[in-house]
């Protein structure tokens, strides 16, 4: 969750953020949610976090079925 998802994507992308990210080398942006209010935010990203790999990844093709990169 951000408030500044350019930067984020900028850090991630730099490996400037230890994480996920940058021990699988990945630096694709292939999906992402905008909310207005951030409790909103945070509940949602607690709910995807649980979801399970298959869930993550029909949610993702939902939006970018061809898995481009959104940051470009």
């Amino acid at each position: 969750m951000t408030s500044d998802l350019l930067k984020r994507i900028y850090e991630h992308k730099q490996n400037l953020i230890d994480g996920f990210t940058k021990k699988y080398n990945v630096h694709t942006l292939v999906y992402y949610e905008t909310h207005n209010d951030i409790r909103e935010a945070i509940t949602r990203e607690k709910q995807i976090k649980k979801w399970n790999r298959k869930w993550k990844m029909r949610l993702i093709e939902e939006m970018n079925s061809e898995w481009r990169d959104l940051y470009y």
